[in-house]
This record gives structure tokens, C-alpha cells and sequence, in this order.
């Protein structure tokens, strides 16, 4: 999914498909005939927890989500502000917890969103308080969790493997 880019941000000219050479050859990107702007359309990076607290993984619900699905604790990072802080800023935010320990998981593509997912396991504390961007929460044992073949699912497969816990995916339940 790309941002829907059709007139230059600088001269409000219409953008066009225009091919050419760069490092890696000639590239087609939607570009400004009148004054050479170009959209680069580069993934957002987007900070994703996996978040401990007490031992149970804490997922939440989206009110946008139409399908009843839980997922980790995200968010875009702020100008200024690392990854590692982003990411407390974000929890802190989203749930009222404390982190006191945040190790990497891993960094995963998300082609369909355009974005890049950098996921961290973060051990909090505290009484969970969702924010209004959140509806619902649950508190699972890491061997409960079921995953999900995209995004954000696959860095929690990814983590749960390296707990030596094999993850379920949603979808083989049903098989």
C-alpha cells in the first residue's frame, strides 16, 4: 500500500510514471515534469512489542480491526526519538505500563502496508490502562499465543521460537 501521491508537494503539478537512471538503473517513480520532485514512496518504519507482563503476553484490539483480531502493542516512532524510546513511549502510551527490560527481536518487511516492523520484547509492569485507540486486551501464556502469517504475526512466531515454544498460526487451527 503506498501513500496516494498525484500532485508534486512543491508546485501542485500533477504527478506522472516517469522512468529514470538512478544507481540501479533506469526506475519508473511518480515524479514532477515541471520541477523534477520525486516520491520516493520509501517503507515507514513502525515499532512493534511484544509485550511480558508477569509471564503473559499482552495483545490488544483495535476498534478499526472488524474481525475481533488481537495483536502486539504498535505505533510510528516520533522525530527525535530512537527506536528503544519509541517503542517505551508507545506502550507507555497505549497501555499505561513501565518497561523494565526491551530486547530486539527482529526487523520484518510488510510489502502490503509498505512499511518495515521493528519488534521488540519488552518485560513491563503495572495495571493495564488501554488508551482510546485501544478497546479490548487480553493476558495469554506464551504457549497459548496464535500467530498470524503477516506482519507483526511473524516476529511473535519468530520470539516464540526463540522462548522453545513451536507457534501455531490461526489459519492451521482450522485445517
Amino acid at each position: 500500500m503506498s501513500t496516494e501521491f498525484r500532485y508534486c508537494p512543491q508546485c501542485a503539478t500533477p504527478l506522472a510514471l516517469i522512468a529514470q537512471e538512478e544507481d540501479s538503473g533506469l526506475v519508473q517513480r511518480l515524479r514532477c515534469p515541471a520541477c523534477g520532485f520525486t516520491h520516493w514512496n520509501n517503507p515507514t518504519p513502525v515499532l512493534a512489542a511484544i509485550v511480558e507482563v508477569e509471564g503473559h503476553i499482552l495483545l490488544a484490539r483495535n476498534p478499526a480491526w472488524t474481525n475481533e483480531m488481537y495483536g502486539l502493542i504498535t505505533g510510528f516512532m516520533e522525530a527525535g526519538e530512537t527506536p528503544e524510546e519509541g517503542i517505551r513511549r508507545e506502550i507507555a502510551e497505549e497501555t499505561s505500563l513501565s518497561v523494565d527490560a526491551l530486547s530486539l527481536v527482529g526487523v520484518h518487511d510488510f510489502q502490503r502496508m509498505n512499511q518495515v516492523i521493528i519488534t521488540y520484547h519488552a518485560r513491563a509492569h503495572g495495571d493495564v490502562r488501554l488508551s482510546p485507540e485501544l478497546v479490548d486486551y487480553k493476558l495469554m501464556r506464551p504457549e497459548q499465543v496464535r500467530c498470524w502469517r503477516a506482519g507483526t504475526g511473524m516476529a511473535l512466531a519468530q520470539w516464540l521460537r526463540s522462548q522453545g515454544h513451536e507457534p501455531v498460526f490461526m489459519e492451521d487451527m482450522a485445517r
